[in-house]
């Protein structure tokens, strides 16, 4: 019988090119700026800039996501795991 997963968790995993949805927004971001400055700029140099520019942000991304453990500045586990619920009542007497 074939299962299928909670659509919760695809929407977790999608991709656009390559990129998470977050990831994929700030490409644009990028993409929109830089062809706003391409456009009242008359700079070739200032052209290729750009393009080199957006080609790094790209490949960079690209290796934040592939590697998430860069960033990762908390301990993955913490130092106690316990099922007690967090209550401000004491129940000792003094």
């Amino acid at each position: 019988m074939k299962t299928f997963e909670i659509y919760k968790n695809i929407r977790k995993r999608a991709v656009i090119s390559g990129l998470p949805i977050s990831l994929f927004a700030l490409m644009m971001v990028a993409v929109l700026v830089s062809l706003l400055v391409i456009i009242f700029s008359f700079s070739f140099t200032m052209i290729i800039g750009i393009l080199i520019f957006n080609a790094v942000l790209y490949v960079t991304l690209i290796r934040i996501t592939n590697t998430p453990q860069l960033f990762q500045m908390t301990k993955v586990f913490p130092s106690i795991i316990s099922n007690k619920r967090n209550s401000s009542f004491d129940y000792e007497q003094d």
